[in-house]
């Protein structure tokens, strides 16, 4: 029975891999910071430890004995202290590898994102040889640092594969489409340029099975990077307008000029260093909004295997489906 570890295990990504590996009879033990996913997690049978990506001698204990380790953790967020992002997104991956390379793990398949080619811009069709620009954030940037941690590692014998996913989404959602949902009810959903920026998203269940893809992959790719997503770019707007007809109800959109959007941002983000506080609009959120990036997915789909089983439309049906079950909970409960 093969031996898996996932970190980011009692995230959105890591805990449906979780599951998903489980059914394949892997012996899957979950690394994370969440004790209450993580006890639902165990109540299903998985293996629980709550250790923090910048504990190193959590880390390198937990890779003992692992055929396999599934890198999903990381501060993913458009707002946070540079330290944070430092010291778990690339300490936090150094981590993992020296654990990887001390418990001679046979491969270490690390989820990075898009992000690290993302610049104030239109971009379609990014290769994953395109040059890194420089980081828009500290997101982007420690991401970038952690792509390198990983090639380093493969340099030094371990087999790493690196998946960049685009905008993640699907049941279990928490960031993508829920903030989006929760501006259109606070203030409207911000609309730049008419909405006509050209978005890659990427259903989940893809994602897990690029994931799988990986980890059946000859040794021959070791240390390739590939782009992920459901390869059916399209306007935001259009995004937009077919998640607000799966759930049968209007969005509101505030429609504004990058230059006033962007200052804006420039501003909420200024008081948000006083406050200490995310604020509801940043520069990063803005240009995703302003800008087309798209990925090229032929090198995924090529040497990987990856087909996305999912279509966009079904992914967003099941995305509905979940949260009006949700929202329908969560009134019950008041």
């Amino acid at each position: 029975m093969t031996k898996a570890l996932i970190t980011g295990g009692t995230g959105f990504l890591g805990s449906q891999l979780a599951l998903k590996l489980q059914r394949l009879n892997y012996e899957v033990t979950v690394l994370g910071r969440n004790s209450t996913v993580g006890a639902q997690l165990t109540a299903a049978g998985l293996r629980f430890i709550a250790a923090d990506l910048r504990d190193a001698g959590a880390i390198a204990a937990a890779c003992k004995g692992q055929d396999q380790v599934f890198h999903c953790g990381a501060l993913s967020s458009p707002w946070g202290k540079a330290k944070d992002f430092y010291d778990t997104n690339v300490l936090g991956t150094c981590h993992l590898v020296l654990g990887c390379l001390t418990h001679n793990v046979q491969r270490l398949i690390h989820v990075s994102t898009s992000a690290v080619h993302f610049t104030y811009a239109n971009q379609l069709q990014i290769l994953e040889s395109h040059p890194f620009p420089a980081p828009v954030n500290a997101y982007a940037k420690t991401k970038q640092l952690a792509e390198q941690a990983i090639q380093q590692a493969h340099r030094q014998g371990l087999f790493t594969l690196t998946l960049r996913p685009r905008g993640i989404f699907g049941p279990g959602d928490t960031a993508l489409l829920p903030r989006l949902l929760r501006a259109s009810d606070r203030t409207g959903i911000p609309l730049i340029h008419q909405g006509q920026a050209q978005v890659d998203v990427t259903y989940v269940g893809n994602v897990i099975d690029a994931l799988l893809c990986c980890a059946k992959a000859p040794k021959s790719l070791s240390g390739g990077v590939y782009n992920i997503s459901n390869g059916e770019p399209l306007p935001l707007i259009d995004l937009l307008q077919r998640v607000s007809q799966q759930l049968n109800r209007p969005l509101n959109f505030k429609p504004l000029p990058f230059r006033i959007a962007y200052g804006l941002a420039i501003a909420l983000e200024s008081a948000a260093l006083i406050t200490q506080r995310e604020p509801t609009l940043t520069r990063y959120t803005v240009g995703l909004m302003a800008f087309s990036q798209t990925l090229n997915i032929q090198a995924a789909t090529l040497e990987l295997g990856y087909r996305p089983t999912v279509t966009l439309s079904e992914g967003i049906e099941r995305f509905s489906h979940w949260w009006k079950k949700r929202e329908k909970e969560i009134e019950g409960a008041k």
